[in-house]
């Protein structure tokens, strides 16, 4: 199973705000041994988020989609996931619950009456408006759900807010209680070590035997200016860990038979 991200926002494109969701999602997925396939980044397009949500439902991946479900004019991803669907929008009852929920707390804090025909409360249940079928995703921030459609196979969309602190610990929600069994704390690990005096292109020949003859992949990142090695190359393989070890043995052989000066060795889990 793959594990992906889209994140929605000109704000984002722009640079007017940080993108938080990146790190936070290799986190969230490394500490359940999961490794994030891909990120997609989209402004507030309807047309790029229908096609990018498109691609995502097709895949048969795990994709989680950061920002664009509220209901102001600028946010189109519940109507864009509709769209890539195929199915029309409705009021989630459970979300609308919530939402309302949510309402009345709000109007009890502020000490005035909760009146749920006001226009800007009946505007509020946009924000449960999702695709049909879909799944609510609990906020334990402050109500608000986000959803969840299926795609392909086993594949599904999650749909959460581009507010980090709603965000990250629904993401969390939704590994938890749909993808527990897919946790592998043994499934990925690297072996590396620092090479110099060495050029890509001397080693390419090594890192393609080493995929050749081994389920793994290999890596190279090369640095000009690191403040304790200077120019040189990380070279190493990931993968399982029996197969990474082995892999990297090999490799390792083949470097000092190619008399190249070796440095450190890192293991990552």
């Amino acid at each position: 199973m793959h594990f992906g991200i889209i994140i929605i926002g000109d704000e984002i494109l722009s640079g007017r705000r940080e993108d938080k969701h990146l790190s936070k999602a290799i986190e969230l997925l490394g500490a359940r041994g999961l490794p994030l396939a891909y990120a997609d980044y989209v402004g507030d397009s309807p047309d790029r988020i229908t096609a990018t949500l498109q691609r995502a439902f097709a895949s048969g991946d795990v994709v989680f989609s950061f920002g664009g479900i509220g209901a102001t004019p600028d946010d189109h991803t519940r109507q864009c996931a509709a769209a890539a669907l195929q199915r029309p929008l409705l009021l989630h009852p459970e979300a609308k619950l919530l939402i309302q929920e949510r309402m009345r707390a709000l109007a009890l804090e502020k000490g005035v009456p909760y009146e749920p025909e006001r226009d800007d409360n009946k505007h509020r249940l946009n924000m449960g408006v999702f695709p049909e079928g879909a799944q609510i995703i609990p906020n334990p921030y402050n109500k608000i759900p986000g959803f969840s459609c299926t795609g392909a196979a086993e594949g599904a969309v999650h749909f959460v807010p581009g507010f980090p602190v709603m965000a990250h610990p629904m993401v969390e929600w939704v590994l938890d209680t749909y993808y527990a069994a897919h946790f592998r704390q043994d499934a990925w690990q690297e072996n590396s070590l620092i090479v110099f005096g060495a050029m890509e292109a001397t080693l390419t020949p090594l890192m393609e035997h080493i995929e050749q003859a081994h389920p793994v992949k290999v890596f190279s990142l090369p640095s000009v200016d690191h403040p304790e090695y200077g120019r040189h190359i990380e070279l190493g393989v990931k993968g399982l860990p029996g197969a990474a070890e082995a892999a990297y043995r090999e490799m390792v052989a083949a470097l000092k038979a190619m008399d190249v000066p070796l440095g450190p060795e890192m293991v990552r889990k």
